[in-house]
């Protein structure tokens, strides 16, 4: 039998190793990571982690986090733990340790429908919006009664594993009003907007007639001066987006004489709603126009246009960059 003496010493031995195993380094790298999940038990998180090897024993940092209470405060989310060392390094990143970040990237010129097919394909998002009706998205990010096409701020922004993909498109919208309102009051005196959803429409078209920084201004003048003038603003874009998947790439004669809400070559004024996501450069384009007299463009095939105040002009640029090609 072992007497008093002999249990005491094996109780303090048995307390010294627990103490080192909670400073023993952990077999992590820059990459390695765990989820945890809603309301999961500290006991289950580091019994995880050691049959993947991170802990070479689960049962002291248990026992310690249990006898601290640092067990109970222990927060759902995806962590990093590469720069943990040791178990009582673990075990302060999944208390107080901020989870990790994943980005979607909305991108300039996108339709409604490309981004949410990007969304749709992030593993990270929780996703609640597959199949949604158009009306219902409009609904949940407190739109009135129009598009949701147009109306989400092309940037990057980061979120938590699991977060909604709503929740990311919420985000989107807002900085999108804030931005529109902010151009809206910033806007030059006399320009053909009636309405900050206008000057939307407008920077949608300036979006996805140019890439060039240099040109957004000048195809506003174009646009702009034609709205006043009562003249149509004859842009394929336009077109292009009212066809749909009915587009193949190919933009013919009779595509264009057909009729249709998206047909400027059809039809006087903007369109009746955006037909892209447009960027920061296309919104402030969109209120401070070039002064110039503009009021024609043709592509020169090499990305950039040639600008021409008369028809003349234009009609020789169009022989000259087009119909040679």
């Amino acid at each position: 039998m072992i007497g008093v003496s002999g249990a005491a010493v094996l109780l303090a031995a048995g307390a010294g190793l627990a103490f080192r195993t909670l400073h023993q380094p952990l077999t992590v790298t820059p990459d390695t990571r765990v989820i945890v999940a809603e309301g999961e038990s500290f006991t289950a998180i580091a019994r995880r982690l050691a049959e993947r090897g991170i802990l070479s024993d689960h049962r002291p940092i248990t026992w310690y986090a249990r006898a601290t209470g640092a067990a109970r405060r222990v927060r759902s989310g995806e962590f990093a733990l590469g720069s943990a060392a040791t178990p009582l390094d673990l075990l302060e990143i999944l208390r107080s340790g901020a989870p990790v970040q994943h980005e979607a990237r909305l991108l300039e010129g996108w339709t409604l429908h490309q981004t949410l097919a990007y969304l749709a394909q992030l593993q990270t998002l929780r996703h609640t919006l597959a199949d949604t009706p158009q009306t219902q998205l409009m609904a949940a990010l407190g739109l009135e009664p129009q598009t949701a096409e147009g109306w989400f701020f092309p940037d990057t922004y980061r979120f938590a594993r699991g977060t909604e993909d709503v929740t990311v498109l919420r985000t989107a919208h807002r900085k999108m009003q804030q931005e529109l309102d902010r151009v809206w009051q910033e806007r030059d005196a006399e320009l053909p907007y009636s309405h900050p959803y206008q000057v939307l429409i407008m920077a949608s078209l300036i979006e996805k007639e140019t890439g060039l920084e240099a040109e957004r201004a000048m195809i506003a003048r174009v646009f702009t001066s034609r709205l006043e003038k009562g003249m149509r603003l004859q842009t394929d874009p336009t077109v292009i987006y009212g066809l749909g998947a009915a587009f193949d790439g190919n933009l013919t004669r009779a595509h264009l004489n057909q009729d249709g809400p998206y047909n400027t070559y059809r039809r006087a004024g903007l369109p009746p709603t955006p037909i892209a996501l447009p960027g920061m450069r296309s919104l402030e384009a969109a209120v401070h126009p070039d002064p110039g007299p503009y009021l024609y463009f043709v592509a020169r095939g090499d990305g950039s246009s040639q600008f021409s105040t008369t028809l003349d002009e234009h009609l020789t640029a169009v022989r000259r960059y087009q119909m040679n090609r």
